[in-house]
């Protein structure tokens, strides 16, 4: 089975019991995958929320980032990819209890760094953060990873 194969295995489940603590923690909803493309989706929690009740700017990036990984995973089937750099731009707020899809796009594909644009949108379009970032391949081979 490839990772593609098992990525889309989950579209429509909650995204809990993955490699990534930090992203079981968010526990998203697994919505698309393709080759250089994911959406997930994230009901914002109070525990997600800055002292304003509003969704905190550490939790978004760490939405954008873990999927930026899923989908890198899925793009770069033999190494680990790590994040050089995640560039946020925070454009408007989210409640609790709102539903946000998180979209990365592949935007290019190096021999050894990938370039991800990524934004979270509100069910009704309007753009609550947007970033860009690259990927570089480590020497770890997922397979000695054990997933």
């Amino acid at each position: 089975m490839t990772a593609l194969d098992l990525f889309k295995s989950q579209i429509g489940k909650t995204l809990d019991k993955t490699p990534s603590p930090a992203g079981n923690w968010l526990a998203g909803t697994l919505l698309e995958i393709e080759v250089g493309k994911i959406k997930v989706s994230y009901t914002v929690q109070p525990y997600m929320c800055n002292p304003a009740k509003i969704l905190h700017g550490g939790v978004a990036s760490l939405m954008m980032d873990d999927v930026i990984g899923m989908a890198n995973y899925v793009a770069e089937s033999e190494f680990l990819m790590t994040t050089v750099n995640l560039h946020v731009d925070f454009l408007s707020s989210a409640q609790i209890g709102e539903t946000l899809e998180v979209t990365a796009k592949l935007v290019r594909s190096g021999s050894n760094l990938n370039h991800w644009d990524v934004v979270i949108k509100k069910e009704s379009g309007k753009i609550v953060a947007k970033a860009s970032s690259n990927m570089i391949k480590t020497r770890v081979k997922i397979s000695d990873l054990g997933f």
